[in-house]
């Protein structure tokens, strides 16, 4: 499924920790396919509310946990820059479908990170 949403298709998730060599861009790529896999459930399943959006986004917060033990077998992790980015890019996601009240705490609130 390709992502219609033209704010969340043309937007380069995860910009900061591709420009930082201390994240590997194969396990950024790996972050990346998560947040637009989000876009494709939102377009999909169209959640109606913020609960039904916090559902969503708490699942792709879990991918990002089981995404940690990559991130420190590569040497890296999830840390203050890379927390920073992931949330932003989760509350972009919310915003670009609407959802511009959207909590981000409550949107990663099952994070590991």
């Amino acid at each position: 499924m390709s992502i219609t949403n033209e704010r969340a298709a043309g937007h380069a998730f995860l910009r900061q920790l591709y420009s930082d060599s201390y994240f590997p861009d194969h396990v950024v790529d790996k972050g990346r396919a998560i947040l637009l896999r989000l876009c494709e459930r939102i377009e999909a399943e169209r959640p109606a509310d913020l609960a039904a959006l916090y559902v969503l986004t708490q699942a792709a917060t879990e991918e990002f946990n089981l995404l940690e033990a990559e991130f420190e077998a590569a040497g890296s992790e999830i840390e203050t820059v890379a927390r920073e980015e992931i949330a932003e890019d989760f509350w972009f996601v919310a915003s670009a479908y609407g959802f511009t009240d959207a909590d981000v705490e409550e949107m990663i609130a099952t994070r590991d990170w």
